[in-house]
């Protein structure tokens, strides 16, 4: 068998599929741009774009400033995010959309049914849990947000 082999085609044909992953949270300023930095970071060039948004986000807002230091901590620069609400043309071209919980997934599947089957949330291969937002809390909650994003990007990176 050539090197690669199957395997190597398998992979390169799922990486095809998933050329765009859109992230949701709420506001877009705290979960979904640490995952949206660190899926971008770990997966290089096997999609070509990762992007993120919120079902009521703080529009043209940056990164909450705990965000920005903890997901800094980890060699991610998110000092040019600006959140942005979903929408249907940013929701129709992504071929993945990770949702932080489960409220997120219900929402984009009440408002958009035409979606079902992309959607998933981020933590589907660690138990399904929910990433608990930061927003507001303490540094301690931005740390084990990211811990729980880094635990759900690392699962699905084994199945992309």
């Amino acid at each position: 068998m050539p090197s690669g082999g199957h395997g190597g085609r398998v992979r390169n044909t799922v990486s095809r599929v998933f050329n765009h992953i859109l992230v949701v949270c709420t506001g877009n300023i705290c979960r979904s741009p640490m995952a949206e930095a660190l899926l971008r970071a770990r997966l290089g060039r096997r999609v070509r774009q990762v992007a993120s948004a919120g079902t009521g986000a703080l529009v043209g807002f940056p990164a909450d400033p705990l965000a920005v230091e903890v997901a800094a901590e980890h060699g991610l620069d998110l000092s040019a995010h600006r959140a942005r609400q979903v929408a249907l043309p940013l929701l129709s071209s992504a071929d993945l959309i990770l949702t932080l919980d489960q409220s997120h997934s219900d929402w984009l599947n009440r408002h958009y049914p035409q979606l079902r089957g992309r959607v998933h949330k981020l933590l589907r291969w660690c138990g399904n849990a929910d990433v608990q937002d930061p927003y507001q809390r303490p540094r301690a909650a931005f740390v084990q947000a990211f811990t729980d994003i880094e635990a759900g990007v690392e699962d699905w990176l084994q199945r992309l």
